[in-house]
């Protein structure tokens, strides 16, 4: 080991135990803050800001029939006479609610003044009993001997449905953020106003529920006092607050006991008869109201209500949880710390304290789940700035170090410097110093790697880098693209004889050795040769490559990997059989009527071969046709091949009409009909008008050489129609003798001519069909037809159409 190499370690050794005692330092403050709850108020002042900002739509059915400012303007000062309770009771029976909730305390028989009539609280009783939905609350008193519980006068105890307690819990800054869903005492349990509403609704037993949410309390705490004048809780349940004062809906007490309100409001609702009026209502201070605001009771009960019937109550993480979630985060930046720069640390751990907040708004607002994350964040405003101090007195030494070895790169690229930076002052501070040869050094080293990825990135054919065994280290977007379009999208750390197995095996390798071929091969350094010139396969889409593949080296010339490159010959392929096969045709078809006039001309130079003159003629003239058709065909595919396309836009039917006025004389000479089925619209499109024409004309004319005499060729056009674009679908359909199944697939293809015995001959080269797919090709439209031996053929078109 050389003395560099010795000091590096040293400076490494001293900065991994500076690291470790500084992580055991803030993992122990973390453990503290979160097993002594030392951060307890400021992780309900988070929990407070997360609420305000996860609010959620109010449920449509619950409503509050509020016992508002109007409503004691129009009735009267409180206590108001319970036949009006009678009577709102009644009119919100009749709407035949889910259950109805009255937040209002009958502790107290009535007392009937001078101008009251007697009997209300039975009119009431009547209307509770009628009703069979109705839950009354109760509330624990202290009468001087201890707690006790003040329930409803017994004649409306009796006629209430249910039974139930309106307590909130207050946590130690004054804010009602839970409830118990069931209290008691002496045994006796009663559940939670909203909870005895939802079981009312949904006509569940008390104690039966399958959902009941909360923290259960220890059972000494549960079972303490059951003989006793103290008052039991259980399942205490964090209300998952939807929304501030004035978020559920709201309708006067007033309006709904005249009738002002409407059946189908009422009906199938949980409502809740409450107070809302200032300084009537018991109103408190919650999550979501905010450091001065505060929400009604009603209201408040409203949201628990909704939290029970969406099934979704806040859950508070157990104390090993959140030791574990704070101590993980800590961990991870801690950890983060030993491999990024100081910019990069700072940046994670602002990262880590919002990543700490975000998680806890994101388990609040999915989940219903706090995990309080203070501890962690604390911790975390705390770190770098120590670490930093650390680093900062090893970064000398070790920058000193680094650079001796950076300084010993080769210097391969041209290296571009500022004239400004070689005018200005030298600085003397080391730290400054040694950051800036470092900073030179690596550049040069990122520099040189850019250069690579660049150089190969620019590559227009496949190109991947692999090591020795043949797993792709890099790979260009041709690659990548060409892969992921055969169904393989994990290119790097693949194997390369894996990703070539589906092709096919080369048909230029030399097994002059006598071994079959294996994609090992293109990795054998033996096989270099050949492997530089490469060979060709086919894909599974049926493409041609050309795969070639050379070695690499590092500067010990040692072997350190591969270069695999791919070329597409498809197109060069293609063209070559293009070739062959207009060569083909040249020397064939194209001669045939050629040498038919030269041996016509010889034969009439002799007296005894000549030939009547109308016979002479009418053979030159058929072998010139001939040509000329031969040399059209070939100017209309090439242009239909060309770029040089003049795009108007048109009505298809006229140039449907145009194609079969062309055709009319032909179809007449064998007394063919044309049937146009064409509804009275417009049917716009942008086309090459003549080229779509002679598509048309092309079509028609087969249908006509390929169908017997006195038939009927039916031409139609029809529109499809939706929101974003249109499709016009023309159909030609013939009588005729059909394609048999065996040659349809060579429709399209080049130099191919059908014939069966049925049907007389027709001259032709086979490249009308190629003209009409490469025609609309162009126009972004399709062919497709139906065909079956002398049932006729159907050629449908389906082309954009324009929107009006």
């Amino acid at each position: 080991m050389t003395s560099n190499e010795y000091k590096k370690l040293q400076i490494k050794k001293i900065a991994f135990r500076e690291w470790l005692v500084l992580s055991i330092l803030l993992l122990a403050l973390t453990a503290a803050l979160s097993v002594f709850r030392l951060t307890e108020r400021m992780d309900l002042v988070l929990y407070d800001r997360i609420m305000q900002l996860n609010t959620q739509p109010a449920r449509d059915d619950i409503l509050i029939v509020a016992i508002d400012d109007y409503s004691l303007t129009e009735l009267g000062r409180w206590p108001w006479p319970r036949v009006h309770h009678a009577q709102l009771l009644n009119q919100i029976n009749a709407a035949k609610p889910a259950a109805v909730g009255l937040d209002i305390l009958f502790t107290e028989a009535e007392a009937v003044s001078d101008t009251q009539q007697a009997g209300g609280d039975q009119q009431l009783a009547e209307a509770i009993q009628q009703s069979n939905k109705v839950v009354l609350p109760l509330v624990s008193e202290s009468a001087g001997k201890g707690l006790s519980t003040a329930k409803p006068v017994s004649v409306l105890a009796n006629a209430a449905r249910q039974l139930s307690h309106i307590h909130l819990e207050l946590d130690k800054d004054g804010i009602a953020r839970s409830v118990f869903l069931r209290e008691g005492m002496q045994g006796e349990w009663w559940p939670h106003f909203a909870l005895a509403m939802k079981d009312v609704g949904q006509n569940i037993a008390p104690g039966t529920e399958k959902y009941l949410p909360g923290d259960r309390l220890s059972a000494s705490v549960r079972n303490v006092g059951q003989s006793e004048n103290s008052w039991q809780r259980d399942f205490q349940m964090h209300v998952p607050f939807a929304g501030s004062s004035g978020h559920f809906q709201s309708v006067p007490y007033v309006s709904v006991m005249r009738g002002e309100v409407p059946a189908s409001l009422l009906q199938g609702k949980y409502i809740i008869v409450g107070p809302t009026a200032l300084g009537m209502a018991d109103s408190y201070p919650t999550p979501v109201t905010g450091n001065e605001g505060v929400i009604s009771g009603v209201e408040i009960n409203a949201n628990v209500l909704a939290g029970l019937l969406n099934e979704k109550a806040i859950q508070f993480a157990p104390q090993w949880k959140i030791l574990m979630w704070n101590m993980l985060l800590l961990m991870l930046t801690l950890s983060a710390y030993q491999f990024l720069s100081p910019r990069k640390a700072l940046i994670s751990t602002l990262a880590m304290i919002l990543l700490s907040l975000s998680t806890s708004l994101a388990l609040m607002r999915w989940q219903a789940y706090w995990v309080p994350m203070s501890p962690a964040v604390i911790a975390l405003l705390l770190a770098y700035p120590l670490w930093s101090w650390r680093r900062l007195e090893a970064a000398i030494k070790y920058l000193a170090a680094e650079f001796n070895l950076l300084e010993q790169e080769p210097h391969l690229l041209p290296e571009f410097t500022d004239d400004e930076e070689n005018t200005s002052i030298e600085l003397t501070d080391t730290l400054e110093k040694s950051i800036q040869d470092v900073h030179l050094a690596a550049n040069r080293v990122r520099d040189l790697r850019q250069f690579i990825s660049d150089s190969l990135a620019s590559l227009p054919d496949a190109t991947m880098v692999t090591t020795t065994d043949g797993n792709v280290l890099l790979s260009n977007q041709a690659a990548r693209a060409y892969f992921a379009g055969i169904g393989q999208p994990k290119v790097n750390d693949a194997l390369v004889p894996y990703l070539f197995a589906n092709m096919s095996a080369p048909a230029n390798f030399d097994h002059s050795d006598g071994r079959n071929f294996s994609w090992w091969d293109i990795l054998d350094i033996k096989l270099t040769k050949s492997m530089s010139q490469g060979f060709e396969v086919r894909d599974p889409r049926g493409q041609d490559l050309l795969i070639k593949s050379a070695p690499a080296y590092n500067a010990d010339k040692q072997l350190v990997g591969w270069i695999v490159n791919m070329v597409n010959i498809t197109a060069i392929r293609a063209a070559e059989r293009s070739r062959d096969e207009t060569l083909h045709f040249i020397s064939h078809d194209m001669r045939s009527p050629q040498a038919s006039i030269l041996a016509l001309l010889e034969m009439q130079k002799e007296p005894q071969t000549a030939l009547p003159i109308e016979e002479f003629m009418s053979r030159i003239e058929k072998a010139s046709r001939i040509t000329l058709g031969l040399a059209d065909n070939f100017v209309q595919l090439a242009r239909a091949e060309s770029q040089d396309y003049r795009y108007e836009e048109v009505d298809f039917q006229d140039v449907l009409l145009d194609a079969t006025e062309e055709m009319w004389s032909l179809a007449h000479s064998k007394n063919i009909r044309f049937k146009m089925q064409i509804p009275d619209q417009e049917y716009l499109v942008r086309i090459d008008r003549s080229l779509m024409t002679r598509v048309l004309t092309n079509l028609i004319s087969n249908a006509i050489k390929y169908s017997p005499r006195d038939t009927s060729i039916t031409c139609s056009l029809k529109l499809e129609r939706n929101l974003a674009d249109a499709t016009i679908i023309c159909s030609i359909q013939d009588q005729g003798y059909g394609i048999a199944r065996a040659e349809q697939s060579k429709l399209f293809q080049r130099f191919q001519r059908f014939k069966t015995t049925e049907q007389p001959k027709n001259d032709g080269v086979g490249l009308g069909m190629v003209f009409v797919k490469a025609v609309l090709d162009r126009h972004y439209a399709s062919i497709d037809f139906v065909s079956a031996p002398n049932e006729g053929t159907t050629f449908h078109i389906r082309l954009p159409g324009l929107i009006v």
